[in-house]
């Protein structure tokens, strides 16, 4: 009990970083694009996380290329989507990981789940829904935001997966971390290439970045991306997948949160309600054992 609420109390840490890079992200997309953040940040996570490559095993070699290509796939898509979309409706499509991470567990792994976290489900549903309810029409946007979340979702079922499979001798989550990194950075790079044409003209528009942009980039680096990715792996080690999705189904409040102290941001009442639905789901989320029983015959 103690090792899984640490995993909470980490996946929590994890959620509220994620909640600060909103600020970061805005401060940068005015010089950079969105692919070549990403590249940045995990280059500079590459190099943060170089020292964990000695002594990398065999398995975690294999499980973090392929977390790292699913996580790449996530992002990619969630940034696209957000080019097409509004960020309220990005924000709300990207949340629905409470829903899809219980149904493609039931649907895939045969899992089920109890009726106390099924009703945290519907709770933090309903929170996203009043904090970010909005009447324009589906678009594509959307689509590929709801892409995103599957491929988020098949992510925590993987690194939940993978902590089962590994849980005679454990991932060292640091090193997870690394492969992670570098298949981001390796995938990133690619598709620089492909738009920029080389890293040449990104490198140009770093070392011109003013002090403030640099300090954000290096913060999404090194925290929104070495620390947040080591804590997620070694949460997730302790925290079944259906009380992961929970967890970060906060990052909204978490960033409405920062929203509010950074730029004076404010949430309506719709929108607090909201946030307290989503705070309650968490709570009612601890009532009984998350993890799915296979389903019998």
């Amino acid at each position: 009990m103690r090792s899984e609420r640490q995993g909470l109390l980490a996946l929590l840490l994890v959620v509220a970083v994620w909640g600060t890079t909103f600020p970061a992200m805005k401060l940068l997309s005015a010089r950079l694009d969105a692919l070549q953040i990403i590249w940045a940040r995990f280059a500079i996570a590459l190099v943060v996380l170089a020292p964990m490559w000695r002594g990398l095993r065999v398995p975690e070699r294999r499980w973090g290329l392929l977390l790292g290509a699913l996580l790449f796939i996530a992002f990619w898509l969630q940034i696209e989507g957000l080019a097409r979309t509004s960020s309220n409706r990005n924000a709300f499509v990207t949340g629905l990981n409470v829903l899809v991470v219980p149904l493609l567990a039931m649907a895939v792994l045969g899992r089920r789940y109890g009726a106390a976290l099924w009703g945290a489900c519907t709770m933090a549903l309903a929170g996203m829904v009043l904090m970010f309810h909005e009447n324009e029409p589906w678009n594509l946007g959307d689509t590929l935001t709801l892409a995103s979340t599957l491929f988020y979702a098949i992510y925590i079922l993987v690194l939940e997966e993978c902590a089962r499979r590994t849980a005679a001798a454990p991932l060292r989550a640091t090193r997870l971390a690394a492969m992670q990194a570098l298949t981001m950075c390796a995938a990133a790079s690619v598709l620089v290439l492909a738009r920029h044409g080389g890293a040449a003209t990104t490198l140009q528009a770093i070392t011109h970045l003013p002090g403030p942009a640099l300090a954000a980039l290096i913060y999404l680096g090194v925290v929104a991306s070495v620390l947040v990715v080591t804590l997620q792996a070694w949460g997730q080690q302790r925290v079944d997948a259906m009380r992961s999705a929970i967890v970060f189904g906060l990052e909204p409040v978490f960033a409405a949160l920062t929203a509010w102290v950074l730029i004076g941001e404010t949430l309506g009442l719709s929108g607090l309600a909201g946030a307290s639905l989503i705070v309650v789901a968490l709570i009612v989320s601890q009532v009984q054992p998350a993890r799915g029983a296979p389903a019998t015959a």
